[in-house]
């Protein structure tokens, strides 16, 4: 019998039997798992299991309890604001959201990014954008501290953050499908910060990790359906918002900023389009929207004020005001 037989039979005993696991039973669980005791048919026969009864705000608090002892080296950094970046990227355009980092680093203090993003082309790559955008990358927490320091952005790989967590996160290039880990590994906030801010594609997701976060103490946080489930606001319509303030739940909506019916993806596809808009040589009034309406809603979170209105003109006002980027 391998040590997850337990929790595989709790969750697959039958109809009337099954359950989900406690976030007791879910932490031990994946602290089994990140310690490689166990078999890989057991893993992705528990994960596959929890995601066809639909994992839980327990287990995932469980799961993230267990998968941040793997990062602690990261959790002491300066970071204001988390900001996880794990969406597969097939349904969505250029990442407009990486500028609303940028903004958003200058009022509220240093900005992570963190993650990894599957089945996206080179118009979607998130990777591929940070250094036009000078937004460095971060090989290990020493790496990571001076970043922060030195541009108040940085973005830490999820391999480099929780490279055995990351490997679960890989299992859905075997299973097919994704699995908890996706939705976890977005609750992670490796730095501890006490802003989080988090996107999701499919709607159920939007109270299930307000839900989580409220059980690990997260104290703000906001959850979108963003586009291909990244924090970025669609501002042709009005966003349902769900999360934390001050550690309690909240629940609110950012009405539309443009009367137009646009998708996020119907912007330019040119990856050099992110640094030109930037730097003032590419004007779209509704990526501009995106990027200052994304921004808006971060510092909402962030406490800068408690007015969305306000919020907004803040983001324009930091667009406004924005430095030039450098040459990489």
């Amino acid at each position: 019998m391998t040590l997850l037989a337990p929790y595989v039979r709790i969750l697959a005993r039958g109809p009337g039997r099954s359950r989900n696991l406690t976030r007791g039973e879910a932490e031990t669980a994946m602290t089994l798992i990140l310690q490689g005791d166990v078999s890989r048919e057991a893993v992705g026969a528990m994960l596959m299991l929890m995601r066809y009864r639909g994992e839980n705000a327990e287990e995932l608090a469980g799961f993230v309890a267990a998968m941040r002892r793997e990062c602690r080296a990261y959790a002491d950094l300066p970071v204001a604001v988390d900001w996880p970046s794990y969406a597969a990227g097939r349904t969505r355009g250029l990442p407009w959201f990486l500028l609303a980092a940028k903004l958003v680093a200058k009022a509220t203090g240093p900005v992570l990014l963190h993650g990894w993003n599957s089945h996206q082309g080179s118009n979607a790559s998130v990777r591929e954008a940070l250094p036009g955008l000078n937004i460095p990358v971060a090989s290990d927490p020493e790496a990571l501290k001076a970043a922060l320091e030195t541009s108040g952005i940085a973005y830490l790989p999820a391999e480099t953050a929780a490279p055995r967590s990351f490997d679960l996160l890989r299992l859905r290039e075997v299973l097919g499908l994704r699995s908890p880990v996706n939705t976890a590994l977005r609750l992670l906030n490796p730095a501890n910060a006490p802003v989080s801010l988090q996107g999701v594609f499919h709607p159920p997701f939007l109270t299930l990790q307000a839900e989580a976060a409220h059980l690990l103490g997260q104290p703000n946080q906001t959850v979108l359906k963003g586009g291909g489930g990244e924090f970025e606001r669609n501002p042709a319509k009005p966003v349902p918002l769900h999360g934390l303030r001050n550690g309690t739940p909240w629940e609110g909506t950012a009405p539309a900023l443009l009367d137009e019916t646009r998708r996020l993806s119907e912007t330019t596809e040119d990856p050099a389009m992110l640094a030109a808009a930037w730097n003032g040589g590419y004007v779209d009034p509704f990526v501009t929207s995106i990027i200052t309406g994304t921004a808006a809603l971060a510092l909402l979170t962030a406490g800068k004020t408690d007015c969305l209105d306000q919020a907004q003109v803040m983001a324009e006002v930091l667009w406004a005001d924005r430095d030039v980027l450098a040459p990489v």
